[in-house]
């Protein structure tokens, strides 16, 4: 895997010998440390630490910054004041969904994209390609290292390495220029696991030290890395969409079921005039929680079936670790989404019994994090 991308990190992984590493989307990333299953188990329970420097980060700024944002993403970014984060989706013009990312507001006029790294070249390009003459656009993935902090215990770590004002007042909002373990980062309250949790950003060269801070910090409660396999399965239950399986440049926002982050009264942006026509015609298809009722685990791309004909197909599946449960999103016709409706699923040639049920599988918000997933 000489070929492959390595975040700034990688040489940490070697601080764990049971890392095994993959190929994820060209970079050489830990699928596992010591288990998914007990790497999960850490943080539903305790605290896992996740490297996700792979992810892209972009900076736009300039006196035409939000209209140029507002343009091209469909949730309100005019309600964003400096420390706010938001949720949001980037699409083409027929509905379809270019990539979903975080905006970060730094400053009056100023904000931090954070895309998908599968996506990172796509993204830039589409976003260049929109770009107004008053807006400045600098892609700065390969300085910056990204580490998440995730789990119950995840914000007494954090107090822990850096005191009390290093902690973030409400979920989706961020601090600037947090001391940590001898560098300056930022941390934002925001979280892919259906846990409460921390986004640390920092400079690549210190991204090592703080790593291995934290976990000297983190070792009395627990703290253990955690890999890709864990991050999918956690996201999973908690039915936090990945580019790619439940969005992706055929799948809206509307179908997927984030079409709360579409704002309809903030004035036009790509994709508008299909996505209402979209919302108004209804959904054609949507994204269900399903379990299975005959033995068998739906995978990604399985069919689905009902009244003797596929009616869509997984987007994601697996046991569930914290239930204990054959589950699946999956994507169908809207006239078959309906709690309780039975449906089949194909696997390995095999039409097996299946039900509809409500997703997300597993919600957890403390009171510290009320809102945070």
């Amino acid at each position: 895997m000489t070929d492959l991308l390595r975040t700034p990190l990688f040489p940490c992984y070697s601080d764990f010998p049971g890392a095994r590493c993959i190929d994820f989307g060209g970079w050489e990333l830990p699928v596992q440390f010591e288990g998914i299953q007990k790497e999960h188990e850490a943080v539903r329970t305790r605290a896992g630490l996740f490297d996700v420097s792979h992810m892209g980060e972009f900076i736009v700024e300039g006196v035409g910054a939000l209209a140029f944002l507002q343009h091209m993403l469909t949730n309100d970014v005019s309600v964003l004041k400096p420390g706010d984060v938001q949720y949001t989706l980037m699409c083409y013009p027929d509905g379809g969904v270019v990539d979903d990312l975080l905006v970060y507001c730094l400053a009056d006029n100023k904000y931090m994209l954070v895309v998908n790294a599968s996506n990172i070249s796509k993204d830039w390009d589409w976003l260049r390609e929109h770009q107004a003459e008053n807006v400045q656009m600098t892609d700065v993935s390969a300085s910056t290292a990204l580490i998440a902090l995730q789990g119950p215990l995840a914000a007494q770590i954090l107090m822990d390495a850096a005191g009390a004002a290093a902690i973030p007042a409400s979920p989706f909002t961020f601090l600037m220029n947090v001391e940590l373990f001898g560098g300056k980062v930022i941390v934002s309250r925001t979280g892919y696991t259906g846990e409460d949790g921390f986004e640390i950003y920092a400079l690549a060269d210190n991204a090592g030290t703080i790593w291995r801070g934290l976990f000297s910090v983190g070792a009395a409660h627990g703290l253990v890395p955690a890999g890709l396999g864990a991050r999918d399965t956690l996201r999973f239950e908690a039915k936090l969409p990945l580019y790619g399986q439940e969005l992706s440049a055929t799948i809206s926002p509307l179908e997927a079921g984030v079409g709360y982050f579409v704002k309809w009264n903030k004035g036009d942006f790509i994709g508008r005039s299909a996505l209402e026509r979209q919302k108004l015609a209804g959904p054609k298809r949507k994204l269900v929680g399903i379990e299975m009722i005959d033995r068998g685990i739906p995978r990604s791309h399985y069919p689905v079936f009902a009244d003797g004909v596929q009616i869509g197909e997984v987007t994601t599946g697996t046991q569930s670790p914290t239930l204990k449960r054959n589950l699946g999103l999956a994507l169908v016709d809207s006239k078959y989404a309906a709690i309780g409706t039975k449906v089949e699923v194909e696997i390995r040639g095999k039409r097996l019994k299946a039900e509809v049920v409500k997703a997300p599988f597993y919600k957890n918000t403390p009171k510290s994090a009320k809102g945070a997933e």
